[in-house]
C-alpha cells in the first residue's frame, strides 16, 4: 500500500474552492493552478477536480484530461517564457516526494542556470539543469531556497494572468 501524506484539509481542494484566482484553466475533469512554490517562474500543476490521491486512483477520462491540460499549459509557458524545455512530473506517495494527498501533475518551464535545489533529484545528472554534472545536491541551502521560491500572492496572480493570456486558442 502506498503511504500518503496527511494534510487535512487538502490544500489543493481549498485552493480550488476558495482561491479561485490561482486557477489558470478549468476543464470538466481538471483544474490547472499556479504552484505556490515557484522553483521556476510559471510552474503550474494540473489537478483533478475529484479528490483522489495518486495516479492509481484516476479514471480513464481523468488520465486523458490531465495530459491534454498539461499540453495546453506547456504551450502557454513556451509562448510566455521561451524556456529551454518543459519538465513534467508526478509523485505517488511520501517515499516519492508527494506532499499533498491530492493528485497533481507538475508542468515546469526550465530556464538556464536554474537553482532547482530541492526539486526532483534526477535533475542533478543533466547538463545545464542548474548544477554541473556529478555535483551532488547540497541540502544546506534548502530553507533559503524555499523562502525564495515562495512568492507573494500578487506575483502568483500576475504569473497566472500571463499564462491565461497565452493559452492556445
Amino acid at each position: 500500500m502506498i503511504e500518503l501524506p496527511i494534510r487535512d484539509p487538502c490544500d489543493l481542494c481549498v485552493a480550488a474552492r476558495e482561491e479561485r484566482w490561482k486557477v489558470i484553466e478549468e476543464g470538466e475533469q481538471t483544474l490547472t493552478v499556479i504552484n505556490p512554490w515557484q522553483f521556476e517562474t510559471g510552474q503550474c500543476c494540473v489537478i483533478t477536480r475529484r479528490h483522489v490521491a495518486t495516479l492509481l486512483d484516476l479514471s480513464g477520462p481523468e488520465c486523458v484530461a490531465i495530459l491534454a491540460a498539461a499540453k495546453r499549459i506547456a504551450q502557454a509557458q513556451v509562448a510566455a517564457y521561451r524556456p529551454l524545455g518543459v519538465l513534467t512530473f508526478q509523485n505517488n506517495g511520501v517515499y516519492c516526494g508527494q506532499e499533498t494527498p491530492h493528485f497533481h501533475f507538475h508542468v515546469v518551464p526550465r530556464q538556464p542556470g536554474s537553482d532547482w535545489g530541492i526539486g526532483p533529484p534526477q535533475l542533478a545528472t543533466f547538463d545545464a539543469a542548474g548544477r554541473a554534472r556529478g555535483t551532488a545536491h547540497d541540502p544546506s541551502g534548502d530553507a533559503q531556497r524555499r523562502q525564495r521560491v515562495r512568492v507573494s500572492d500578487a506575483q502568483l496572480a500576475e504569473t497566472a494572468a500571463l499564462l491565461r493570456a497565452h493559452l492556445p486558442g
